[in-house]
């Protein structure tokens, strides 16, 4: 059974920083691609909005809203994703959603195959 559990959430002042990591178990983790996922408070009907994901063989991605702010990172020997987040603006306060592709890359939340349960973000103005 694959577990993913996130840690690192909390307040932040805008302009802060926050390292969000996420340990994996239950299946080979360098075999998947991984991911972090969002959703803002109150918006639970709405999509999860794609943030990063860094694919098997190291490739990373991000969404528009993140580039140059956020650096997804793995480390295959732990078993963990990490989310460094800097530069933090109130519209970056979400609950943060760890994810384990279903195969070696995540190019979409349709790729999403195990999530986490979210940790969340709060960054005050």
């Amino acid at each position: 059974q694959v577990q993913l559990d996130e840690s690192g959430g909390g307040l932040v002042q805008a302009g802060g920083s926050l390292r969000l990591s996420c340990a994996a178990s239950g299946r080979t983790f360098s075999n998947y691609g991984m991911g972090w996922f969002r959703q803002a408070p109150g918006n639970g009907h709405a999509e999860r909005e794609f943030v990063a994901a860094i694919y098997r063989n190291f490739e990373r991605y991000y969404g528009d809203s993140v580039k140059g702010r956020f650096t997804i990172s793995r480390d295959n020997a732990r078993n963990t994703v990490d989310l460094q987040m800097n530069s933090l603006k109130p519209e970056d306060t979400a609950v943060y959603y760890c994810a384990q592709a279903k195969g070696a890359t995540l190019t979409s939340i349709g790729a999403v195959e195990y999530w986490g349960k979210g940790t969340l973000v709060t960054v005050s103005s």
